[in-house]
């Protein structure tokens, strides 16, 4: 890629350029992944030290009790992790009966966590540093205290006036009964032990040993049905990629039970329209996307989940390209459409890109779901956990129903972008709803209107919500917001700065020449760091 000169969208960011980058949401872990490599160690090492550091610094979007997944380039080929949790073997559709939805916080909305095998399973295969190094400035600053930063205050005290009276919240994350405010300086002693416990065993800690029967102890005391024999049972798995293409380039996104089959198929129906003719900004092309991501969103909703009870509908079904052209077919340039899809879900978040000089790059995606997840904090540990639980269906007809052993509809997706024989871009946009969508705006800015990392970043951002909707960031123009208006979206306009609904994009892009171009979101605390 060419790098731009000037910058056409306010920011207070250039590209960062150099042979080794690591781009993240929080500038602590930032540097935690970059001292990996300063110390000898490749991209996995960074990766695996930066989402360890994340757990610590930013317990808003992730902790240990998270899901992750991810997607490594090793020099030679690329590599797709799986490393979300399956449901309890207790959880039964019967188990539900009566609800609505599936409860969204205390421990009927916990499946089992994988993040901690994720850190392993990348350690042990694609790691040069001694695992217990990894951990170390995630220790120094859950024992030492940090001063929190400012966006993620304002999310800690959002998720402190919801989450107060669930099971160890209050003592976890509420020092004198509040959250600490930006600049506070927070500690987690507690967790700096448990993070020493997973350290020393390679994770056997967390899923068989000490910190496992505290999790299930709390589990028994506060009603919850996670045994240890749920946790015990959990593997990660090494699952590969699935992807389309869009000119040169192939967009690479982990398989269902995620949502990274909507990125893909949202690409694979603009290829079937004019949108290459059209300007990044031009009203005309965001209603293609706009469009082609409320066909791709309806079938996600309808058929993705656990890729072992997709039954009615492939994977290759869903990116057929002879199927995705007959889906172009049905957006209409001059009139927008409810095509029926329903957005997934919000959530809370945190993703990470690292690259090293030897050409290793790793996307990698780490969630708790809904901001502190399900708000359950094991007592002398300080370990909180994910309600991904709550993304599974009560249909009964849904792939997506919830059933012992299954793993929910996870909305986390890393995403890598290949050339004919070489990476192109590691990235990730975290968000909830936002992610597939974000995938797809990076993509297109990248690729097809050749803007930056940092560029295609800060660029304003459109949401499909449902129906007609669209959320907007009030830095669209005026005309652009006109025109959209007039082609009958229903618009909703939010702000940047404290929506949260735009995600956090991250990139890394390879440069043609040697060394990589790393962007970070201004929507977030961040920083892309290298050398």
């Amino acid at each position: 890629m060419q790098l731009r000169s000037s910058h056409i969208y306010p920011s207070r960011r250039s590209a960062v350029l150099a042979d080794n980058i690591v781009s993240t949401s929080q500038p602590l872990a930032a540097q935690a992944g970059l001292s990996m490599l300063a110390h000898g160690g490749n991209a996995a090492d960074a990766a695996v030290a930066t989402a360890i550091t994340l757990t610590v610094v930013e317990p808003t979007g992730n902790g240990v009790g998270s899901d992750a997944f991810a997607i490594l380039w090793d020099g030679k080929q690329l590599h797709g992790l799986n490393a979300s949790g399956r449901a309890p073997a207790a959880w039964s559709l019967d188990k539900f009966s009566g609800r609505d939805e599936m409860p969204m916080h205390g421990w009927d909305s916990v499946t089992v966590p994988g993040a901690v095998s994720a850190w392993v399973e990348l350690s042990q295969k694609f790691g040069s540093l001694p695992f217990e190094t990894l951990f170390e400035p995630a220790i120094g600053y859950a024992e030492r205290g940090f001063p929190v930063s400012p966006k993620i205050a304002q999310l800690w005290e959002r998720g402190g006036e919801k989450l107060h009276d669930q099971p160890g919240f209050a003592e976890n994350f509420l020092p004198d009964g509040k959250a600490p405010r930006a600049g506070e300086r927070y500690a987690n002693r507690a967790l700096a032990r448990s993070l020493r416990l997973i350290a020393e065993t390679k994770g056997a800690a967390f899923y068989q040993g000490e910190l496992a029967e505290a999790m299930i102890a709390f589990s028994e005391a506060n009603a919850g049905v996670m045994t240890l024999d749920d946790l015990a049972a959990h593997r990660a798995d090494w699952c590969g990629t699935i992807s389309k293409g869009f000119g040169d380039a192939a967009l690479h996104e982990i398989p269902p039970n995620g949502q990274g089959i909507a990125a893909l198929m949202g690409l694979g129906i603009l290829e079937h329209t004019d949108i290459r003719d059209l300007d990044a900004d031009d009203p005309r092309a965001m209603h293609l996307q706009i469009e082609a991501m409320k066909l791709a969103l309806a079938d996600t909703e309808k058929f993705v989940g656990d890729i072992a009870h997709m039954a009615q509908v492939s994977a290759a079904d869903m990116l057929d390209d002879g199927y995705l052209a007959e889906r172009a077919k049905l957006i209409d340039p001059l009139r927008a459409q409810d095509f029926g899809a329903g957005a997934p879900k919000s959530g809370g978040t945190v993703y990470l890109t690292t690259a090293d000089a030897s050409g290793m790059m790793v996307s990698f995606i780490q969630s708790n779901y809904a901001g502190f997840g399900s708000g359950v904090a094991v007592p002398k540990t300080g370990i909180h956990l994910q309600n991904r639980g709550w993304g599974f269906s009560l249909d009964p007809n849904s792939p997506n129903v919830v059933g012992p052993g299954k793993r929910p509809f996870h909305t986390i997706i890393p995403g890598f972008l290949m050339g004919k024989t070489q990476p192109i871009m590691s990235f990730g946009v975290m968000g909830g709803p936002m992610q597939a969508q974000g995938h797809l705006q990076m993509v297109l800015r990248t690729q097809l209107w050749g803007q930056d990392p940092q560029m295609a970043a800060d660029a304003p951002r459109w949401r499909v919500t449902e129906g007609l909707g669209v959320a907007c960031e009030t830095t669209l123009p005026s005309r652009t917001l006109e025109t959209l208006a007039g082609l009958g979206h229903s618009l909703a306009m939010e702000e940047p700065d404290t929506a949260f609904g735009f995600g956090g994009a991250q990139l890394i892009h390879r440069l043609a020449g040697g060394g990589y171009a790393g962007g970070s979101d201004p929507r977030k605390d961040g920083a892309a760091v290298g050398f």
